[in-house]
């Protein structure tokens, strides 16, 4: 009896230590969203580009098409913030699913700044899509809808 409660134990420990759980990956997803618009308030370009899948598609707020291409979303990026100070975004009520290596996060923003000396903010509700690939989290869709 001590064997089978030894084994059963190892296996609990070896099961819950092994991969991590799903509460650990919905975190993770919250945090590469929060890091992508931190590279963007410190105007890294290049580690927002980090986050973004080659395969990125993109309907904006205002887009009356898709956008494709992880180039097509860094160049936009980039020009917004070379146009653009004091970008802040915040997260509103996330809810992340993850399945295996694919999982999305449904939430509302709230944002601010200026852009081309004109101030601006916004609220509104997104969908982001996300694939993990060599043990990272990369978004490879977006999709945004501006609130009255």
């Amino acid at each position: 009896m001590k064997a089978y409660t030894l084994l059963v134990l190892l296996i609990l420990i070896v099961s819950c230590t092994s991969r991590p759980s799903n509460s650990d990956e919905e975190q993770a997803i919250k945090d590469t969203l929060t890091a992508m618009w931190d590279a963007i308030e410190k105007e890294d370009i290049d580690r927002y580009a980090s986050y973004v899948h080659e395969d990125f598609t993109q309907f904006g707020e205002n887009d009356p098409i898709l956008n494709i291409g992880k180039t097509i979303e860094v160049d936009g990026v980039r020009e917004w913030v070379r146009n653009s100070d004091d970008i802040h975004t915040e997260m509103i009520e996330p809810r992340v699913t993850v399945k295996e290596n694919v999982a999305w996060i449904t939430y509302y923003w709230s944002d601010y700044g200026t852009t081309n000396g004109t101030a601006f903010a916004s609220k509104g509700k997104s969908t982001r899509i996300f694939v993990k690939e060599n043990g990272k989290w990369l978004c490879i869709h977006g999709h945004y809808t501006l609130l009255p």
